[in-house]
């Protein structure tokens, strides 16, 4: 059923009204939906390369628009969001999530809002565990633009070529971003 939907979205990108498409799942994915918007954005970009930047930043506002409701799904309906957390297999390291985010919790929005871990982890939890919004946005917006614009330079720089090595060594530009991301991080915390 993934493959599916997954398939769907990609062909959404092919369609005259691809760019309300691409705001849509960029909302939704921040929420409750499964597939990332990237799903959509790379064929555009790779088509359009000319409205590169446009793309990104139609689902960066979409997605941090989706982002609030996420938050306000674990802000205002916490055993919906509970249920959407288990649903994804995530609800069992609760706990462990909570006291993480109120240690760290802007530094997990950072990270994590940069990965391909499904964004709407992030904004239920926040939500649930009533982060400080104001940082919540600004901390998405940062994440999020910086996420879209990097797929969209990267693909109307390089083109198709660049996609294919980022899609086979996806897990491992992740770990470097992370990687750097921490290094960051302990090397703030001992300054």
């Amino acid at each position: 059923m993934l493959r599916k939907l997954y398939d769907w979205v990609f062909e959404q990108a092919r369609k005259p009204y691809a760019t309300k498409a691409l705001a849509g799942v960029s909302f939704a994915e921040s929420s409750f939906f499964p597939i990332p918007p990237d799903v959509m954005l790379a064929p555009m970009v790779l088509s359009r390369p000319d409205k590169a930047y446009q793309y990104a930043l139609i689902c960066s506002i979409a997605s941090v628009i989706g982002g609030l409701f996420g938050y306000a799904i674990g802000f205002f309906l916490e055993p919906f969001g509970m249920w959407l957390l288990t649903t994804l297999g995530k609800s069992d390291a609760f706990e462990t999530s909570k006291a993480l985010f109120q240690q760290h919790g802007a530094w997990i929005i950072l990270i994590k809002g940069l990965t391909p871990i499904p964004y709407k982890l992030i904004t239920i939890s926040a939500g649930i565990f009533a982060f400080n919004l104001p940082l919540f946005i600004l901390l998405s917006a940062i994440t999020r633009a910086g996420r879209f614009f990097l797929v969209a330079f990267v693909l109307k720089t390089w083109g198709p070529a660049m996609l294919e090595v980022i899609e086979k060594r996806l897990a491992m530009w992740t770990v470097i971003g992370l990687v750097v991301l921490v290094g960051a991080f302990f090397a703030i915390k001992l300054i």
